[in-house]
């Protein structure tokens, strides 16, 4: 298995928004990704999870759904400069397609398009007992409709949620000055295991 945690500097970007290296350590830490896993990237952006996941699955595979061409052309890209073959990059805004794809073991959501609860739906159908969903979302409207979700569904699922805050140190003329990053909630959530 190779190291959790690529640099961010590692990636191919563009203008495409791409998770930070301490949230994606963190976030991936919580989803507990075995090497023949079945992994759902939604929102995939750059691919920074995909990648992750693909790395941590070699014998596994990874779908990384995204809506957004230039980003899709990215994941390609980064996929490609990683050499990784275990990645299947879908153009599509979740939840359309999903319900053919193969039955995941892990769910990462990074952005749902306003479809968090269909997602979810077609999730909970197709997740086994003891499989994992992982949201790592910035806006508090985010964290509430999965939260929300999890309430309701609380005879199938045990949630938690974290909020991250981190600061990089960065070298500003002669001075060293701390530069907040967004701060983000990470809500791990598990089914059937109680």
């Amino acid at each position: 298995m190779d190291f959790l945690g690529i640099e961010d500097d590692e990636f191919l970007r563009g203008k495409v928004p791409m998770t930070k290296q301490e949230i994606r350590i963190l976030a991936l830490a919580k989803a507990h990704i075995s090497p023949d896993s079945t992994v759902y990237d939604i929102g995939a952006g750059t691919g920074s999870f995909s990648i992750e996941a693909a790395r941590l699955a070699p014998r596994g595979r990874v779908f990384a759904l995204e809506k957004n061409k230039e980003a899709v052309a990215l994941i390609r890209a980064n996929a490609e400069k990683f050499k990784l073959s275990n990645i299947e990059i879908l153009l599509r805004e979740a939840p359309e397609g999903m319900a053919d794809l193969p039955n995941p073991d892990v769910v990462l959501i990074g952005g749902s398009g306003r479809h968090m609860e269909e997602i979810l739906d077609l999730v909970t159908e197709k997740l086994p007992e003891g499989g994992r969903i992982v949201v790592t979302a910035i806006t508090v409207q985010s964290l509430m409709q999965c939260i929300s979700y999890m309430r309701v569904h609380k005879d199938i699922y045990q949630y938690d949620a974290i909020q991250v805050q981190v600061s990089r140190l960065e070298k500003v003329g002669p001075y060293d000055m701390a530069k907040a990053l967004n701060p983000i909630f990470i809500v791990t959530c598990t089914k059937g295991v109680f």
